[in-house]
C-alpha cells in the first residue's frame, strides 16, 4: 500500500487538496502499477506561524 503524506502551510481550498488528491494518486499508480484503492495520501496543514522561511515565520513575511 503506497503512502504519500505531503506537508504544507495551510490556507488552500478543499477543491485544491481534492485536487491535489487526485494527482498525486494518478502518479503514484503510474509510477508504481499500484492499484488506485491501494493508494493513501496523508495532507498536513500548519499553521504559517510554525513555517519558517529564511530566519522568519511565513505569516510575519505575509506568505
Amino acid at each position: 500500500m503506497p503512502i504519500a503524506q505531503i506537508n504544507m502551510m495551510e490556507g488552500r481550498s478543499n477543491e485544491q487538496k481534492e485536487a491535489l488528491i487526485e494527482a498525486v494518486t494518478a502518479a503514484i499508480v503510474q509510477a508504481l502499477d499500484a492499484p488506485p484503492e491501494s493508494v493513501r495520501i496523508l495532507i498536513n496543514e500548519m499553521p504559517k506561524q510554525h513555517f519558517g522561511i529564511a530566519g522568519q515565520s511565513a505569516q510575519k513575511l505575509g506568505r
